[in-house]
């Protein structure tokens, strides 16, 4: 493509193409449906592989809540073939590393390994994606596990400042939802809806497979389809992949303009912030600058201002989480709960003034050298190759190789993003905190920016 990113369409079977550092992109789609993207990088003795699917929280009907998270423990459960011990076992004995990860949009079963041990890995993911068990008195313990782990989440107050924004200001939206579902679904949630989201979801034209590091394609299409055939998936059966998820159109309305979570706790967690951008948006690069400048390091406005200057922080920063159809920006603080008013107030009146007066060319000049530092030694990891791999194919349909995220971020002006950020400082904005906060605390900051000023 002219802009230097590569187009991963659905109904091409085969692409290759080199990305920038010299790595080799390669991608098969198998006439079940099923993607295969590896990126050889020279010099790697390990590799790290991705089974992807998806399915995301946001994916879950009230019968099924809490499920996607349940699978991602059920399926180290066992197998037809192997018991949870015989899982572990296939990892540890080679130093190898396993887990597994839910998102709003998508779950991913991962390891990283030796280059030898790939094919290893390739099997036994396979055998735990495809045939599962999900044996019913695994099924209860797990159940008593995964609560324990949301009381665990459930203790950190950054987690439940978290979860209560993204309640705040995505509303009743599906996206606004728990990830890892909450104490009542986890509850509530029976084999047979777990089950039936399982089989509904987990098939041949649904997955997505991706592997960075030490990684031979032709050997790994291979080993792929060897596995999946071992598990009785019918790979002679024509099935295109299914569809990238589309953005529905749907207003999202903001669910509170203020949550407060009261705890005897010595910090107040306070995150405020407004709705942001899709992941596909033409200004993603934009808002990436804009990020760094506000709030993405030491040197940041922010961290600046709140705590170099005034010391009322230890920990302040900004984040813009981005989905299919939607996106966040937020900016989180941890403080004293008797300054939490005065930092909520300087956070805001940071980014309105970023919104009016605009940004320094020094200022961008920073950015740009710690966005492409960071980027830089990012993919240095190839858990960092592999994950980019499978968000190219699942969420964004083209792959976006260092060189092109620099020539993105480099094109970005001054003006994109005061404009921008004037843009985001006139949604409307929500708070969440967690501590020993009064409830007038915030008073009139929750209101539209445009209406406070």
């Amino acid at each position: 493509m002219t802009n230097g990113a590569v187009s991963l369409p659905l109904d091409l079977a085969e692409l290759s193409f080199t990305a920038s550092g010299d790595s080799l992109v390669r991608r098969s789609v198998l006439p079940s449906g099923v993607r295969i993207l590896s990126e050889h990088v020279p010099g790697a003795r390990s590799a790290t592989i991705g089974y992807w699917v998806a399915v995301g929280s946001r994916d879950e009907t009230p019968e099924t809540y809490g499920s996607t998270h349940f699978l991602e423990h059920l399926l180290f459960k066992g197998t037809l073939t192997r018991s949870a011990l015989d899982i572990a076992v296939s990892f540890d004995s080679v130093g190898g590393e396993h887990n597994a990860m839910t998102a709003k949009e998508y779950t991913c079963y991962y390891a990283k390994v030796q280059d030898r041990d790939l094919p290893m890995a390739v099997d036994v993911i396979a055998d735990m994606l495809t045939s599962s068990v999900l044996d019913p008195e695994e099924f209860e313990n797990e159940r008593g596990v995964i609560l324990e782990e949301l009381a665990m989440a459930d203790d950190d107050p950054a987690d439940v400042a978290s979860e209560r924004f993204f309640e705040a200001a995505l509303g009743a939206h599906p996206l606004g939802r728990p990830i890892g579902g909450d104490a009542s679904t986890i509850t509530a949630v029976s084999r047979d809806a777990v089950w039936k989201h399982y089989r509904a979801n987990y098939r041949a034209q649904d997955l997505v497979i991706t592997v960075a590091g030490a990684v031979d394609h032709d050997r790994l299409v291979a080993d792929v389809t060897t596995a999946l055939r071992r598990a009785d998936w019918d790979l002679g059966v024509m099935a295109p992949p299914v569809d990238r998820r589309v953005p529905a159109g749907d207003v999202i309305e903001r669910g509170s303009p203020l949550t407060i979570v009261h705890r005897p706790i010595e910090q107040a967690n306070v995150i405020l912030g407004v709705p942001g951008l899709a992941a596909a948006d033409e200004r993603r690069a934009t808002l990436t600058v804009l990020n760094s400048i506000l709030g993405g390091g030491m040197s940041s406005r922010l961290f600046q201002e709140i705590r170099e200057k005034r010391g009322l922080a230890y920990s302040v920063y900004s984040f813009s989480p981005s989905y299919s159809d939607a996106g966040l920006f937020g900016i989180y603080a941890g403080c004293s709960p008797s300054k939490a008013t005065q930092v909520a107030d300087l956070m805001l009146s940071e980014f309105r003034r970023l919104a009016s007066d605009g940004v320094t060319d020094e200022e961008m000049r920073r950015a740009s050298g710690q966005l492409s530092g960071a980027s830089a030694l990012a993919l240095e990891d190839s858990d960092t190759r592999m994950s980019r791999l499978g968000r190219s194919e699942i969420t964004l349909g083209e792959f976006v190789d260092l060189d092109e995220a620099l020539r993105r971020i480099a094109l970005v002006t001054p003006d994109d993003v005061r404009i921008l950020a004037d843009e985001l400082v006139n949604r409307p904005i929500s708070i969440a905190a967690v501590g020993t906060v009064e409830d007038d605390a915030f008073e009139g900051l929750a209101e539209s920016p445009a209406a406070a000023s």
